[in-house]
């Protein structure tokens, strides 16, 4: 039964497709491994309302529908292993650069009832005039490379993500084993630690971009013993130093570490000298952006950063580098990078329907969010080295713009229509099919995809 199902799965899917499934699965036991493809396939597949249940559907395992249940917990527990091949995969298969650059950050997925286990009071990250100050589900805390693709600009790969429960919730997870508490900063730590030692081999510079949140000394302490660069948002009211002078003939003592003078960023960004117009790439289109640079001390750090200030129509940004070297173009298109990873937690939202799994086990809900995020990471693989026009077709869209690249939405249909067709072409092989059948198949795929 076993090979019966691996072949129906991996004949309905692309030869690239088949085989990085396949390497995902090696991470599993060898008992099991076989439903991982099955799994993927009904995510690929499902409509409507993105529940375990349509995943089961799109792939025709609804009578067995239990059995994966069990599946998928027992995948929540061996995310380690599977994102560490999709680490492997797109370091094998993507361009990466002279540099290599990770994003953080973190993100919510409102869940329901009090029997979700790992749910919780949250405050609310972005909240307007009309939202709630606080949500009730999951946060989590995630991991993604950012690859500049040499059409569609800076595209954001995740890789994991880790479940942050708060303190008060552990007692709610007695029954799940030994959950300890960690924050945010802790989780982040271990999942950048986890990847650094990956990528380590190749032997590229390592830059980290982050929130701003995520800039406080524990976490940066423990990062710059990785020997990796850090850009993150500096705050406006952030405690900065001047460079201590260097150390004179004779001098007794140890070398000071920061200098005595304080420096105001409010004061810098309001003086009128020293700016400078620097071109740089961001958010997909090269602008000139009015500059201030200078190297400061900063006891977050330990050390020198470096400092930009951007002045834009609505005041003014600052940002700071852990390599003094660096340049206002680097930091900035750095800075830009970690946007991508935005647009990956709306897409697995609307698109994949990350939250929409109703399951209550915790380590069910971290496999869902996690083969939602690979999901993600395998389809912009697939459509990496594709055409505009065989990933997305405009000719029922007159409307739209013709220099948009394709959303993720659409390489994400561009795969299932091609998964419909080799199926259609594999059931129909030894068959003469008349072109007017042909047709209808075509208008069909077309509405289902």
């Amino acid at each position: 039964m076993a090979n019966k199902f691996r072949f129906r799965s991996f004949r309905r899917a692309p030869k690239e497709w088949s085989e990085w499934v396949e390497y995902l699965t090696i991470a599993l036991h060898s008992d099991t491994r076989w439903r991982l493809p099955l799994v993927l396939t009904g995510i690929l597949l499902a409509k409507g309302r993105r529940t375990v249940t349509t995943w089961l559907r799109g792939a025709g395992l609804s009578k067995d529908y239990s059995e994966y249940y069990y599946f998928i917990y027992s995948l929540g527990r061996k995310i380690n292993p599977i994102a560490a091949r999709v680490l492997q995969l797109v370091v094998k298969y993507l361009p990466l650069g002279d540099r290599i650059i990770l994003a953080l950050d973190d993100t919510h997925t409102c869940r329901y009832g009090p029997k979700v286990e790992g749910a919780g009071l949250h405050h609310n990250p972005a909240s307007g005039p009309v939202d709630q100050d606080f949500i009730y589900g999951h946060v989590w805390v995630t991991l993604a490379m950012v690859i500049r693709h040499p059409l569609w600009d800076a595209i954001a790969l995740p890789l994991l993500a880790k479940l942050y429960v708060k303190a008060k919730d552990i007692p709610k997870l007695a029954g799940r084993g030994t959950w300890e508490f960690r924050t945010k900063l802790q989780l982040a730590f271990d999942m950048l630690e986890w990847a650094i030692s990956k990528l380590k081999l190749l032997q590229r510079k390592i830059w980290i971009v982050m929130d701003g949140a995520y800039a406080c000394r524990p976490l940066m302490k423990r990062l710059l013993q990785q020997s990796v660069v850090v850009v993150s948002r500096l705050r406006k009211d952030a405690a900065l130093h001047t460079v201590p002078p260097p150390r004179g003939p004779g001098q007794r003592g140890a070398t000071r570490k920061y200098g005595r003078e304080k420096i105001s960023l409010a004061k810098r960004a309001a003086h009128r000298q020293q700016w400078e117009n620097v071109e740089v790439t961001v958010y997909g289109k090269t602008v000139t952006k009015k500059c201030k640079t200078f190297l400061a001390t900063w006891r977050v750090v330990g050390g020198i950063i470096r400092v930009v200030i951007v002045r834009e129509e609505k005041g003014w940004e600052s940002f700071f580098c852990t390599n003094p070297d660096a340049s206002v173009r680097e930091i900035l298109e750095a800075y830009a990078d970690r946007s991508p990873i935005e647009q990956v937690f709306h897409d697995v939202k609307e698109i994949w329907g990350s939250g929409q799994q109703q399951v209550r086990n915790v380590w069910c809900n971290i496999a869902c969010f996690n083969l939602n995020l690979w999901m993600y990471t395998l389809v912009e693989m697939w459509a990496w080295n594709k055409r505009s026009g065989e990933v997305m077709d405009r000719s029922l869209s007159p409307w739209d713009t013709s220099t948009r690249r394709p959303s993720h939405g659409d390489k994400r249909k561009a795969l299932r229509l091609e998964c419909l067709d080799q199926e259609f072409q594999h059931v129909t092989r030894n068959a003469n099919v008349v072109p007017q059948l042909r047709k209808l198949f075509e208008s069909l795929a077309l509405l289902a995809g």
